[in-house]
């Protein structure tokens, strides 16, 4: 009875090895870092747009900040946010900005405006506009510059 569960088990994980294994390869092979150009300046021009009329009011007009918000550029915006994700900054602004009317941004207008963020942040831009799926901004990973 004991060797036949054990059986059992053995078979069960050498059954589900192989499609854990191909999971993991795609998550692997979805990751990106920012410096894969993952936004288009065409997304970044409209994220200006965006930006003016609902984020410049608090964070200023060159992104540098003011008394009422931090910067959404430079080192202390990039040591802030390094090791987090694009989906966890595209979700800090659908769910928290503009401050004076959380949530009110549509996904395509943060897409935008992270894609604004971006490159003003010097990130280059690619082919692909920034997607407005979570999932896929929680695998662009925002790392450190390489020395």
């Amino acid at each position: 009875m004991k060797i036949t569960i054990a059986f059992v088990a053995i078979a069960g994980v050498a059954a589900i090895a192989p499609i854990h294994s191909t999971v993991l390869r795609a998550q692997q092979a979805g990751a990106r870092s920012l410096t894969d150009g993952v936004y288009t300046e065409a997304q970044a021009k409209r994220g200006d747009e965006v930006y003016a009329q609902n984020c410049a009011s608090c964070h200023g007009a060159t992104l540098t900040g003011t008394e009422m918000a931090p910067p959404l550029t430079g080192t202390e915006f990039k040591a802030n946010w390094y090791d987090l994700t694009v989906g966890d900054l595209a979700d800090k602004i659908r769910l928290a900005m503009p401050a004076d009317d959380p949530g009110s941004l549509k996904k395509e207008q943060v897409a935008d405006v992270v894609a604004y963020i971006l490159g003003v942040s010097k990130y280059p831009a690619g082919q692909t506009e920034l997607s407005t799926d979570t999932d896929v901004l929680k695998q662009i990973k925002i790392e450190r510059p390489k020395p």
